[in-house]
């Protein structure tokens, strides 16, 4: 398979990102950008929560009012002068690191896919398929906790966004199943992609990222790297290959509990089982029944644990 990049440019939330997060997203937005929901310094610049330097004196916050940092809301808290969802869409030619060839017509070959979820629990760190039917079963069940970007749910609840393609896909999502199956029926197993579960967003009892995420998620990308090319030290698990306790390069890290982050919570996937149950529901009699004989028997293989 062969992908080409349909996009201009990068669409990214503003409050977190600095130049110690994320460089090349500071680098990109220094020109040519547009930015949605931030603050305003008294001489035209931009500001947000997190973007590295102290707050003004004075701002003019998201609903376009004054802004000073001692502000309070009714219960004490800090007011925020930029929406916890500001935004910045800048042209992907201003990145400093992008591809040379990220406008080549012809493609690039695809590796892998990663599938993203934004889960506290269960979900580790990042996760392999067991084959590429095995693969479109995660993709197919991928769920996130809902952020400041959806109105319509409580924030903190879990959204299944199947290949994060919900809001995109122009067609019947049982019949988008079909078609990544049907991918799988017509190439043979060594020109197919591998298939990947990454989730950054693991959290402590206490609220607390587990991971560091931003460039240290190219720790991560290193093993997938090295899974794709035959290398990659690998537990076979319930949900998948799991990267051993030594697989993923931690050099210069502290505090990392890479068994936590790797572990297959069998309670907590087993609960996982029965919301998937529910979301494959709502889909009829449209959804491939290979997608169930994946269901069944990852079912099967924590049962037996």
């Amino acid at each position: 398979l062969y992908a080409i990049n349909p996009e201009a440019g990068f669409f990214g939330v503003a409050p977190g990102t600095s130049f110690k997060s994320n460089p090349n997203a500071m680098h990109s937005i220094e020109k040519d950008t547009i930015f949605t929901n931030v603050a305003l310094t008294e001489d035209g610049d931009v500001w947000w929560e997190g973007i590295g330097t102290p707050a003004p004196a004075k701002l003019t916050d998201w609903h376009r009012k004054e802004w000073t940092p001692d502000m309070k809301d009714a219960d004490g808290k800090p007011v925020k002068a930029a929406h916890p969802n500001a935004r910045f869409t800048a042209k992907a030619n201003n990145c400093p690191a992008i591809a040379a060839e990220w406008e080549n017509p012809a493609g690039v070959p695809i590796s892998a896919f990663l599938f993203g979820g934004r889960r506290p629990t269960t979900l580790p760190l990042v996760y392999q398929s067991k084959d590429w039917a095995h693969g479109v079963f995660i993709g197919s069940t991928v769920g996130s906790e809902v952020t400041a970007a959806a109105l319509d749910v409580k924030a903190g609840t879990v959204r299944r966004d199947p290949f994060a393609m919900l809001p995109f896909c122009g067609y019947h999502m049982g019949d988008y199943f079909k078609h990544w199956l049907e991918i799988g029926e017509k190439s043979s197993a060594d020109k197919l992609p591998k298939i990947f579960c990454v989730n950054w967003f693991r959290k402590t009892a206490d609220g607390d990222f587990m991971w560091p995420g931003f460039g240290d998620n190219s720790r991560v990308l290193k093993w997938i790297f090295e899974r794709c090319n035959g290398e990659g030290k690998a537990n076979d698990t319930a949900i998948g290959f799991v990267p051993t306790a030594d697989a993923i390069d931690l050099s210069g890290l502290e505090g990392i509990d890479i068994d936590k982050l790797t572990e297959v919570d069998v309670e907590g996937w087993k609960n996982e089982l029965a919301m998937i149950k529910e979301h494959y529901a709502k889909f009829g009699d449209r959804l491939p029944a290979e997608l169930n004989k994946q269901l069944e028997a990852l079912e099967a293989r924590l049962a037996a644990l």
